[in-house]
């Protein structure tokens, strides 16, 4: 810092190579990022009648379509002998949380651009708030998955105790994606329309509401490059005891989540300097 006759100098210059948020800066304003996420919550079911009830009804809903015309009408397989409708259910529950904490991440620096053009604070922090919010939502509808099991009279194991271990991989997948297209929406505007497509693929893509075992041998590893085909095998095999080990599919969430994440912090800090000149 310089010094001249009328006090103190700051010299504020560009950051060249690459960058990455300011995670010190980030703590330093967590009773900012709480607020964001209380924020989301409570506007998310203002004014609705369910209120929070949507994130359980959601789930049940779906899954009880897709075992009327999947596992009833189309008798598609579960795995390990699970029932269709708890087998449908777990894994709804797991891909609501994802694509909610997808979704709303990356659309959540458009809908801040208020925000972002008036008031100085870390930018990284709007998709990180957005991105924690269904957790919430998680944690509350896999109440209703254990409660689901019970009732179908299946057992449940210490690997149960396992499943808060998922939520960190699905959250730097679905976070790491998040950062990357946040980033992007501000200039191209079309994101706002592809990730609702990828959203619609990925359900069908995902052993959501069919076992992985029914893609055929030669194009599981394929497959498995999605990183949500690993996370959602890695969960079951938490949730149901005779489900079997996943295998090496499992390393790809591992490996994708922080790779995404990383890369996606560092774009993110690159993009968001220019937010409010184009935003």
């Amino acid at each position: 810092m310089a010094t001249t006759e009328h006090g103190p100098l700051t010299v504020i210059e560009p950051v060249g190579g690459l960058v990455f948020p300011d995670l010190r800066e980030l703590w330093r304003r967590r009773d900012l990022l709480y607020l964001m996420v209380r924020r989301d919550l409570t506007v998310r079911y203002k004014q609705s009648v369910a209120g929070a009830l949507w994130a359980v009804l959601q789930p049940v809903a779906l899954a009880a379509v897709f075992s009327v015309f999947l596992g009833l009408l189309a008798d598609v397989p579960s795995a390990a002998g699970i029932p269709y409708p708890v087998f449908a259910l777990s894994g709804m529950v797991l891909w609501l949380f994802f694509t909610g904490a997808l979704t709303r991440s990356s659309d959540s620096t458009v809908s801040s651009s208020d925000l972002i053009a008036k008031v100085y604070f870390p930018r990284a922090a709007i998709p990180l708030a957005a991105s924690v919010g269904p957790v919430v939502d998680f944690a509350v509808a896999f109440v209703v998955v254990v409660a689901a099991v019970l009732v179908y009279g299946e057992p449940l194991g210490a690997s149960l105790l396992l499943v808060p271990l998922i939520i960190p991989v699905v959250l730097a997948v679905a976070l790491g994606s998040g950062l990357w297209l946040s980033a992007l929406y501000v200039r191209f505007r079309d994101i706002g329309l592809v990730v609702p497509f990828m959203v619609q693929v990925g359900l069908f893509m995902t052993p959501i509401i069919y076992p992985f075992s029914l893609v055929p041998d030669h194009l599981q590893w394929l497959y498995g490059l999605n990183p949500m085909v690993g996370a959602l095998e890695l969960y079951r095999w938490m949730v149901f005891p005779d489900a079997a080990w996943p295998g090496l599919v499992v390393l790809v969430p591992l490996i994708a989540g922080p790779v995404l994440l990383v890369s996606g912090a560092a774009f993110f800090e690159r993009s968001q300097r220019g937010f409010a000149d184009v935003i």
